[in-house]
């Protein structure tokens, strides 16, 4: 039998097998509360021995996009508790991403009363889609302020506590793809001279910090963080390597230290060998790796020692049953690119299963 539909198992951290749900935004949130056709959509793919949901945001401000959900009021946890229970009834584990968009945003996507917020005020090149108005530039930031910095942590340990009370078994903070907690690591779009910008120490702070007060509160074992070394998404240009290198290696220790349950590695051809052994070397608990991978390239990479398990995104999306097509050796779902981000059910929970 392949590994990846064996169980897992390391330090208490137990999955019925050694595939995962990668998270993808969907964009079916109306007014940013979790529904039933989510629920139907998680439950459908709970083969997964993990889920990480698709990007939430820990506080209105954060929602860049439209229609992604939120973790921040009562009607939002109270959504999520229906995607949780559809999941558990299968025996999988579910965690909840908390995604800060920062400057990758339009005002538009934000509630009334919310304000853009970056790193600093350095608007990101390209668009955004706005259900008002279309494809739109997107809106220039408000630079945080240190109080504002204090906000967005505490914003961060109380989505962390409602996700609990949803019924979730933990989140995963997003410190990649170009969002908030990247923004703050990466010194082309952080300009700050306070003690969150400047050094590699200074510029993971806050990602540090948030990791800190949130396994503090919900328990560390609930606690994951995802990073995508080298990437450039999100207008984060490239910044010199060996610095790039040095950043992931410090928090993947400094994560370490704080003994939380997996790092989720984006992966991308233009990391270094030596960054995933500094990764790996640093880090003793779960690693999950995502990025294109099929069921053979993900057995591979398994023997491979660096990853414990494997993410994989438009697989799951496409496929609801990918678990089962694996195990019988038949072919997947043609995933619909135009039904991406649609609102309603069309490729979204309409994907034939077996």
């Amino acid at each position: 039998m392949k590994t990846i539909l064996t169980a897992y198992s390391k330090k208490g951290f137990n999955l019925k097998n050694h595939m995962v749900m990668a998270p993808m935004t969907r964009s079916r949130a109306i007014d940013n509360i979790p529904n039933d056709l989510m629920a139907t959509y998680y439950g459908q793919r709970a083969g997964a021995g993990l889920i990480i949901t698709e990007g939430t945001a820990p506080a209105p401000e954060g929602l860049g996009y439209p229609r992604i959900p939120g973790i921040y009021n009562e009607a939002q946890i109270n959504g999520w508790k229906k995607v949780t229970s559809s999941v558990h009834q299968y025996g999988s584990k579910i965690f909840l991403q908390l995604m800060h968009t920062g400057r990758i945003g339009h005002i538009d996507n934000l509630p009334e009363g919310a304000t853009l917020v970056g790193v600093s005020n350095i608007k990101a090149a390209g668009q955004i889609y706005t259900d008002t108005a279309g494809m739109q530039d997107h809106s220039e930031p408000v630079a945080l302020t240190t109080t504002g910095i204090k906000a967005i942590i505490e914003g961060y340990v109380s989505a962390s506590k409602n996700a609990i009370e949803a019924g979730f078994d933990g989140v995963e903070l997003h410190a990649a793809n170009g969002y908030l907690l990247e923004q703050f690591l990466n010194p082309n779009v952080n300009n700050r001279n306070d003690e969150y910008g400047g050094s590699i120490a200074n510029r993971a702070r806050l990602t540090i910090e948030i990791a800190e007060k949130v396994a503090a509160t919900i328990g560390k074992e609930k606690v994951g963080i995802r990073f995508s070394p080298f990437s450039t998404l999100g207008d984060l240009q490239a910044y010199n390597g060996d610095e790039v290198h040095e950043t992931y290696t410090y928090l993947a220790k400094a994560m370490n230290e704080l003994d939380i349950r997996y790092i989720h590695i984006s992966a991308n051809p233009t990391i270094p060998q030596k960054t995933f052994n500094a990764i790996r070397s640093a880090f003793s608990n779960t690693i999950i790796l995502c990025n294109g991978f099929t069921a053979e390239t993900a057995e591979d990479q398994l023997q491979k020692g660096f990853a414990d398990l494997i993410a994989f995104g438009r697989s799951f999306l496409a496929t609801p049953d990918f678990v089962t097509r694996i195990e019988k050796g038949m072919e997947l779902n043609q995933l619909d690119f135009a039904t991406l981000y649609t609102p309603g059910e069309k490729g979204y929970i309409d994907y034939p299963v077996l």
